[in-house]
């Protein structure tokens, strides 16, 4: 589990997305589509078009974490 300060900001991306990307995937929507910083340690969720699938991207200071539900 990782945590969550105070500053932590949690951004949801409009659309779909592909439920197949990987951190690089998913890093470069944040980077090029969202035009945000992955590694600034804010929760960036993106869901696939049924709407029942999410993946979470957050940076916890030493590695990438992608959380699928």
């Amino acid at each position: 589990m990782f945590g969550v300060g105070p500053a932590t900001r949690t951004y949801l991306a409009a659309g779909t997305t592909d439920m197949r990307k990987s951190f690089e995937g998913l890093y470069g929507l944040v980077r090029d589509q969202l035009e945000l910083e992955p590694l600034s340690g804010h929760i960036f969720i993106f869901s696939n078009a049924q709407r029942n699938r999410l993946k979470l991207l957050f940076w916890d200071g030493s590695g990438l974490w992608v959380c699928a539900n």
